[in-house]
C-alpha cells in the first residue's frame, strides 16, 4: 500500500491546530495531516525551511491560511519541486508599504504587542479580532474559541510573528511562475485580506480557481468549515503536474 499523501496547513499570526481542527478531521483519512508550529522564528524564510526540513519526504500538499499564506510562498522559493498543490486561504502577497501607510501598519502592530505585554494576551485579542469574523460571530463559543487560541500562545511569539510579517516580501512577482494545482479562497467579508487581493492573485496564476465564502470573515477554516472543506476536497481532488 503507498502511504497517504502529505498535507500541510499552515497557521496564521498566533494561531495553532486549533484553525485547522476541521479540515483534519475532513481528510485526516486520505492525507497525512501536519499542522506545524512555527516556535518563535522571527522570519517566514525560516519558518518556511522548518515546515520543509519536518515534514514527511517527498511532495506534498500545501494550504497556508492568513501568515501560513507567506510561508507557503517561501516554501515555494525554497523547494518548488516539492509543492504539488497550493492553496492560500485569507492571505495576500503585498509587502509592506512604503512611507505613511507602512508606518502605520507597523505602529498599529507594536501597539497590540504593547497591550498584550501590558494586559495579556487575552485582553489584546478581545480588542485585535473584533475584526477578524463575520459580525454575526462576535461573542459567540467560536468566538471565544478564537480568543482561547491566541491567549494559549506567548508574547513572544507575538512578537516574532510580528516582526516576521513586517519584513515580508512582495510575493507579487512569485505569482506568475506559479505552476500547480492553486486554490485562491477567502470570505466574503474578510476585511485584512479581502477578495479583490484573492482575485489578483487568480488573474496571475495560471490555472488556479477562487473560492469566496459567503458570511464568512477572515478566519475562514473556523467560521465556514463546509464550504471550506468543500473546496479544499475539489482542490485536492484536482490532478497534479508532472
Amino acid at each position: 500500500m503507498s502511504p497517504r499523501p502529505t498535507l500541510v496547513l499552515l497557521p496564521g499570526l498566533m494561531c495553532d491546530g486549533a484553525v485547522w481542527t476541521a479540515q483534519v478531521e475532513a481528510f485526516s483519512a486520505t492525507h497525512e495531516c501536519v499542522v506545524p508550529h512555527y516556535g518563535t522564528l522571527d522570519s517566514l524564510a525560516a519558518m518556511a525551511a522548518r515546515v520543509l526540513a519536518e515534514a514527511p519526504p517527498g511532495p506534498l500538499a500545501v494550504a497556508g491560511h492568513s501568515m501560513g499564506g507567506r510561508v507557503a510562498f517561501e516554501m515555494c522559493l525554497q523547494a518548488p519541486r516539492r509543492i504539488e498543490r497550493l492553496a492560500l486561504l485569507d492571505t495576500s502577497y503585498h509587502p509592506l508599504a512604503p512611507g505613511a501607510d507602512g508606518e502605520r501598519e507597523r505602529a498599529g502592530r507594536h501597539a497590540l504587542l504593547d497591550l498584550a505585554r501590558a494586559r495579556g494576551l487575552r485582553a489584546m485579542a478581545q480588542e485585535w479580532a473584533q475584526g477578524m469574523v463575520h459580525t454575526s460571530r462576535l461573542g459567540t463559543p467560536l468566538f471565544d474559541a478564537i480568543l482561547d487560541m491566541f491567549e494559549r500562545a506567548s508574547v513572544e511569539v507575538f512578537a516574532a510573528q510580528i516582526a516576521a510579517l513586517l519584513a515580508r516580501r512582495d510575493a507579487a512577482p512569485l505569482l506568475a511562475a506559479i505552476g500547480v494545482p492553486t486554490l485562491l479562497l477567502c470570505g466574503r467579508d474578510d476585511a485584512w485580506s479581502p477578495p479583490a487581493r484573492h482575485e489578483f492573485m487568480h488573474a496571475r496564476i495560471a490555472g488556479s480557481t477562487l473560492a469566496v465564502i459567503e458570511r464568512c470573515g477572515h478566519m475562514s477554516t473556523m467560521e465556514r468549515p463546509e464550504a471550506v472543506n468543500a473546496a479544499l476536497r475539489e482542490w485536492l481532488a484536482r490532478p497534479a503536474k508532472a
